[in-house]
C-alpha cells in the first residue's frame, strides 16, 4: 500500500486539510452512500474497488473519499489534477500502472476535476480502463452526462454526493474547535448561533466553513487565553454571503432552468426570486435578457405579440444602465412574461417543420416559387404558373406552396389562449376561402 500521508506534518498546513479525514468512520455526511453495509463502503472495506466518477458540489467529501480508498486499500495510488497535470504526467503513470500490473498490484489513479481533461485527454485512459491497468477515480463538480466521454463514463459507476447539512457542518466546525484548542493551547469560545451562520455561510460546503472559522480565529484578539466568536463579529467580518455559483457551472444552467420554468407556469414570484438568485450571485444580465427574449416566442408567441418587443426593450434597458440598475428593468420583464398568456405553437411549429425539413432535405423547390433569374432559368420553367396574390381580389390564391411531398402538411396549430385565439379564426377563415377557390376550380 502507498502511503500519501507521509510528508511531514507542519502548523502551516489550511485548517481544511489538518481537519481531512483519514477513515469512512471520521467522514461526515454522505450518510446515503457511506453508511453500513452500504455498497461503496463494502467495496472500499473489502478492496475491491472499480473505477467510480465522484460528482458533486465543491466541499463534499470527493477529494476525501479519494483518499480513503487510498488508504483502505491495497493498491499503488496516484493523483493527476486537470488543471495542473499534461500528457507527459498522464504517460509516466500508465507506465508505472502497466509495470505495476505484471508484478501483481493494482493501481488506482485519482483525477480531480476530470471534467477539464478534454475529450483526447480522457479517451487516453479508456484502453488502460478496460484492460485493468489503471483503477480510475474521477471527481467532478460538473454533471458526467456532459463532461466526462461516454464511453468512460459507461464504464464507471457514478456516485452522487450531495451538499452537507447544516448539522454535517457544524459537527465539522465543533471537532475543528477542538483540535485548534488543543494544538494551540487555547480556549475557543463559540455559541450555537455563531455556529450556525458560518454553516449558512458555506452553504453546504465543509471547505468553505472551515476557511471562514481559519479566518475568524486570526483576526480575534488572544485575551487570558481566550479566542472568543461572536455573530457580531462574524457579521462584521463577512459583510455579505458569497454565493455558489459558477456561470460555467451546472447550477447556472438549474438557476436559468428554474426562471423559466417558472415564468413558464404563471408565477412571477418564483421568477424574481430565481432572477435575483441569478443576478445577486455575478450572473451577465445580457444573458438572463436573452433568454427572456428566447421566452417570449417559445412560451408566448403569438398570444401576445407584445411580449417580444418587451424582453428585446429589458435587453436595451440591461445594456445601456448595467447593474445594479437594470435589474428593476428585468424584473418588469420577468413579471411581464410571467403573467402573460402562454402558446407554445411556434415552437411545435418549428420543430415540426425541421424535422420535415432534415427529412425532405433532397427535395426541391417547386417550379413556380422559384426565381427565374437567367434566361435559362426561364426555359427551365423557373416561376411559371406563379401566382402574385397582391394582383387577386381577396389578396390570396389557392396556389400550392409546399414541396409535393408535404403538401398537406400543417405545422403551425395556435392555441385558444390570448391573441392566437383571433389568429385561430382568421386562419379558419383563410382555409375557408382556399378551399373555396379550389373548389371553383374543379367546375
Amino acid at each position: 500500500m502507498n502511503n500519501l500521508f507521509t510528508s511531514t506534518e507542519n502548523i502551516y498546513r489550511p485548517l481544511a486539510e489538518k481537519m481531512r479525514p483519514q477513515s469512512l468512520d471520521d467522514f461526515v455526511g454522505q450518510e446515503e452512500l457511506l453508511g453500513p453495509n452500504s455498497p461503496l463502503r463494502k467495496m472500499i472495506e473489502n478492496d475491491c474497488i472499480s473505477s467510480i466518477i465522484f460528482w458533486g458540489p465543491p466541499g463534499v467529501g470527493k477529494t476525501t473519499l479519494a483518499y480513503i480508498i487510498a488508504r483502505q486499500t491495497n493498491s499503488v495510488f496516484k493523483r493527476l489534477s486537470a488543471v495542473t497535470s499534461g500528457v507527459k504526467e498522464i504517460k509516466d503513470i500508465i507506465a508505472e500502472a502497466e509495470f505495476n500490473k505484471v508484478n501483481g498490484q493494482k493501481t488506482i489513479l485519482f483525477v480531480d476535476e476530470i471534467h477539464r481533461f478534454n475529450k483526447a485527454q480522457q479517451d487516453a485512459f479508456l484502453p488502460y480502463v478496460e484492460n485493468g491497468d489503471i483503477i480510475l477515480i474521477g471527481a467532478t463538480t460538473e454533471n458526467p452526462s456532459f463532461e466526462v466521454n461516454s464511453a468512460l463514463l459507461s464504464r464507471s459507476k457514478v456516485y452522487v454526493l450531495k451538499s452537507l447539512s447544516n448539522e454535517n457542518i457544524i459537527k465539522i466546525l465543533k471537532r475543528a474547535i477542538n483540535e485548534e484548542t488543543r494544538e494551540q493551547n487555547i480556549k475557543i469560545i463559540i455559541d450555537e448561533d455563531s455556529l450556525n451562520i458560518i454553516a449558512n455561510l458555506s452553504n453546504g460546503d465543509a471547505r468553505t466553513s472551515l476557511n471562514t472559522l481559519e479566518n475568524l480565529l486570526t483576526i480575534i484578539p488572544l485575551k487570558k487565553k481566550t479566542k472568543t466568536i461572536t455573530s457580531t463579529i462574524i457579521k462584521k467580518a463577512f459583510q455579505s454571503k458569497t454565493f455558489i455559483y459558477d456561470k460555467k457551472g451546472e447550477e447556472h444552467y438549474n438557476l436559468i432552468s428554474a426562471l423559466h420554468k417558472s415564468m413558464r407556469n404563471s408565477n412571477p414570484d418564483a421568477a424574481i426570486y430565481y432572477l435575483a438568485r441569478m443576478l445577486e450571485a455575478g450572473e451577465d444580465p445580457l444573458y438572463v435578457a436573452r433568454r427572456l427574449i428566447r421566452f417570449a416566442s417559445e412560451d408566448i408567441g403569438l398570444a401576445n405579440p407584445s411580449a417580444l418587443p418587451q424582453a428585446i426593450a429589458a435587453y436595451e434597458a440591461a445594456h445601456y444602465i448595467g447593474m445594479p440598475e437594470c435589474s428593476v428593468n428585468l424584473t418588469q420583464a420577468v413579471v411581464y412574461l410571467s403573467v402573460s398568456p402562454k402558446s407554445n405553437s411556434l415552437y411545435t411549429a418549428y420543430e415540426a417543420a425541421k424535422k420535415d425539413a432534415l427529412a425532405t432535405a433532397s427535395e426541391k423547390v417547386p417550379l413556380n416559387l422559384r426565381n427565374a433569374v437567367t434566361k435559362l432559368d426561364k426555359e427551365l420553367g423557373y416561376g411559371e404558373n406563379y401566382e402574385y396574390s397582391q394582383n387577386y381580389d381577396l389578396k390570396m390564391t389557392d396556389m400550392e406552396c409546399l414541396p409535393e411531398k408535404l403538401i398537406g402538411h400543417k405545422y403551425y396549430h395556435p392555441s385558444h389562449f390570448g391573441k392566437e385565439k383571433g389568429i385561430q379564426e382568421e386562419l379558419k377563415k383563410i382555409e375557408s376561402i382556399k378551399t373555396s377557390l379550389r373548389n371553383s376550380k374543379k367546375f
